[in-house]
């Protein structure tokens, strides 16, 4: 493949598979608020937090990680204003100790802390407002989690963001992904330039699955999908998923690599090759390649559907998996796209009512229908084009599940936030 368009793969990979802590939207709101405590300089006296729907929705069912057990919108926006670390980024809440934690309490008993519904079409769109001693600090945040597009100071502008990443959320161009281009590359690419992302992917999503099947986070389903289903391979890749979606849902403190914004698709995109391809005993170099095949196809899926929606990023996610054990086994490219195929003509249709412990079943729901379509694959087995909503193309059947997601799914959105709210 090009050398250009090489590099700008290895740059979106860079950009998408970076650590987090807890679920990523109550995060989001501790950076910026520890980003807006850095401008206004002392503890704020009060907060509002202005929260379009979707940010609503993916905050009020997660604990947040260091927080001593806590959940909410309140509460997040506190403890980064509180004992952030905006240089950590998606960590920002790294090193929150007792103090910070106590007078977090203290100040969610005293009201601090104010929430405001934001009518927005950017589902991913917040604004935080931080007053103390007749100052005011707003940060506005559009698009993806830490891409504040605007700082302003009693009115007047401290920092503000323009061009596409302001209108995006990124800075690499993501046209040139295609199945046909994300293969080339994981075929191509010199590891030397990848292995530092894959080594740390491998070693913070598996230490964190191992801590959910031991742990004692959810309803503990990572240890009851091994202990009730019968031995092997898939239910492995299912528990383990499983249990490190369930861990960081409940608030461990562990980070995950994430994909698209997301801890629980970072997750679902890679535990489940890494753990069939230790089952397999898949030499590390194919495995890398793999998880470069499933990181990047998890990103080309969600450009159609956007960092949030009604639809379910676990289906995504899952299908990518899926497809890159297809890949890594040494299947075609037209076993790939039958991997493909066959998964989105099962499980398009996967609402997403919220982040919460549950989302660690879909997870597991989400890989039995992605594996059993690589299965289907390998036999040369796939659902015919025009079959539902399936395509011609992998690449348009993508498309078109996105466009569904993402604009046919809207009304869908509006209802389960409006549900949720009630």
């Amino acid at each position: 493949m090009e050398k250009t368009l090489q590099e700008e793969f290895v740059s979106i990979i860079r950009e998408e598979l970076v650590p987090a802590m807890g679920c990523t939207e109550p995060i989001a709101l501790a950076y910026a608020s520890a980003r807006g405590r850095e401008v206004l300089g002392c503890e704020p006296e009060g907060i509002v937090a202005r929260c379009s729907g979707n940010m609503i929705k993916n905050v009020r069912c997660v604990t947040i990680p260091n927080s001593g057990g806590l959940t909410g919108i309140e509460a997040a926006c506190i403890l980064g204003a509180l004992a952030g670390d905006a240089a950590a980024g998606m960590e920002v809440l790294e090193r929150t100790g007792d103090q910070e934690r106590a007078r977090a309490g203290e100040l969610l008993k005293k009201g601090c802390c104010r929430v405001e519904f934001l009518d927005s079409e950017i589902p991913l769109h917040f604004m935080i407002v931080l007053h103390a001693s007749g100052h005011t600090v707003e940060v506005e945040v559009r698009h993806t989690h830490t891409n504040i597009v605007s700082i302003t100071r009693d009115g007047q502008t401290v920092y503000e963001l323009t061009g596409e990443a302001a209108g995006r959320g990124c800075f690499t161009d993501r046209s040139g992904l295609t199945l046909e281009t994300i293969k080339a590359f994981a075929d191509e690419v010199e590891l030397t330039l990848i292995r530092d992302v894959f080594e740390r992917q491998i070693r913070y999503n598996m230490d964190i699955a191992y801590e959910g099947i031991s742990g004692d986070y959810g309803i503990g389903i990572g240890r009851v999908i091994r202990e009730s289903y019968a031995d092997g391979v898939v239910t492995r890749m299912k528990a383990f998923a499983a249990a490190a979606s369930e861990a960081r849902m409940g608030g461990c403190d562990m980070p995950v690599i994430i994909n698209s914004g997301s801890g629980n698709q970072g997750i679902a995109s890679s535990v489940p090759v890494i753990v069939y391809a230790r089952e397999k005993n898949i030499p590390t170099e194919k495995l890398y390649r793999a998880l470069a095949f499933s990181g990047l196809l998890t990103i080309y899926q969600k450009e159609f559907i956007g960092k949030l929606s009604a639809f379910c990023g676990a289906v995504s996610a899952s299908c990518a998996s899926a497809a890159a054990i297809t890949y890594m086994t040494g299947g075609t490219i037209a076993q790939i796209k039958a991997t493909i195929d066959n998964t989105l003509a099962n499980i398009p249709g996967i609402i997403c009512d919220g982040a919460k412990i549950s989302c660690a079943a879909k997870i597991a729901s989400s890989l039995d229908a992605s594996m059993m379509a690589h299965y289907l694959a390998m036999q040369n087995k796939e659902y015919e084009a025009y079959t539902g909503i399936l395509k011609e193309d992998a690449g348009e059947t993508i498309s078109c599940v996105g466009y569904i997601g993402k604009v046919g799914m809207h009304q869908t959105d509006r209802e389960i936030i409006k549900m949720m709210l009630e």
